[in-house]
């Protein structure tokens, strides 16, 4: 499937030396936060396929949706910016401050379209694209995450991308652990071990919602690429630590993520890799890792992520 080639690729993987001291493991992490700026983080990978796709059937607006502080949104008004695409972004949930990605998806040009956490997201972009065809757009659709085949693309290509360096590296991974919000990362990987063949364990923790919900979704989306998959087994998603919600956080999880940016030098952010990283370090402190020695786990990106209230909630705890 062909792509744009947008993305700061490839990104680096570096060993965690003081997380691995102190769990008795090689932790790794692969710096997908470093795929770009405005573009940072996993959705770019996606997008690289889901806007090559709406370019080359003629599409002249996009239309996608999420939460406020969407991380997707604002990569899609990004690469929409970049390639003349007319961008609607459906956002659901209340805006307390103009900031992070929602000040970023207005810069970047992006129409924005705020509903509250009752209505649905795809209803609304259905309404939405309707009326804007009814002006005479061509209306491509992207859901929630570019978590479709499409996007999923963008990480069976980044297992590939794990491989070659498994080999510059001479070492095996056991393990790739990911955040998952939407599902199509954690296909992308998926897919592409079941193909290579390889013994890896992919390791997913959700976000929002139910391990069940999740593998649902993964399975429709792997089902897409290549129907003659069958058998899902190996699909693990852990839901014990979505906490008090999307995107939400307890002092705990400040205080987990504010300890591991002062030992590590790296700021997990609060949606995604700070539930997935705090996540995977608690189930290998309760053993559940002992069969694994090298392990991976995938930074996301997001850092847009830590609003006001969240930043003050910090101060707060770094000043006790």
């Amino acid at each position: 499937m062909q792509k744009l080639n947008i993305a700061n690729l490839n990104t680096p993987i570096q060993k965690l030396e003081k997380t691995s001291q102190k769990l008795g493991k090689n932790i790794y992490i692969k710096r997908d936060d470093f795929t770009g700026t405005e573009i940072s983080g996993n959705k770019v990978r996606k997008l690289e396929y889901s806007i090559k796709y709406a370019l080359d059937n003629g599409y002249d607006t996009v239309i996608t949706t999420g939460g406020i502080q969407s991380n997707h949104a604002r990569a899609t008004a990004c690469v929409c910016s970049m390639e003349n695409l007319e961008c609607h972004l459906v956002l659901r949930g209340e805006i307390k401050e103009f900031e992070g990605n929602l000040f970023l998806d207005k810069m970047l040009g992006a129409n924005v379209h705020v509903i509250g956490d009752g209505h649905s997201r795809e209803e609304a972009m259905e309404e939405l694209k309707a009326e804007l065809e009814r002006k005479g757009k061509k209306v491509y659709v992207i859901p929630v995450g570019a978590s479709n085949a499409i996007g999923s693309y963008g990480y069976i290509n980044c297992y590939e991308e794990i491989k070659k360096q498994e080999e510059d590296m001479n070492i095996h991974f056991d393990s790739i652990n990911i955040a998952v919000g939407s599902g199509g990362t954690y296909a992308g990987l998926w897919y592409g071990n079941e193909q290579d063949g390889s013994n890896k364990k992919i390791i997913g923790y959700s976000v929002d919602e139910s391990k069940e919900v999740f593998k649902e979704d993964i399975i429709h989306i792997v089902k897409d690429i290549d129907k003659s998959k069958v058998n899902f087994g190996s699909i693990f998603i852990n839901d014990l630590y979505v906490g008090i919600g999307y995107a939400k956080a307890t002092d705990e999880e400040l205080a987990f993520y504010i300890d591991f940016a002062k030992k590590e030098g790296i700021v997990l952010d609060p949606a995604y890799t700070g539930k997935g990283f705090r996540g995977m370090v608690n189930e290998i402190k309760q053993g559940n890792y002992d069969d694994q020695q090298n392990i991976l786990f995938i930074h996301t990106g997001g850092l847009q992520g830590y609003t006001k209230e969240m930043r003050d909630r910090i101060n707060e705890l770094m000043g006790k």
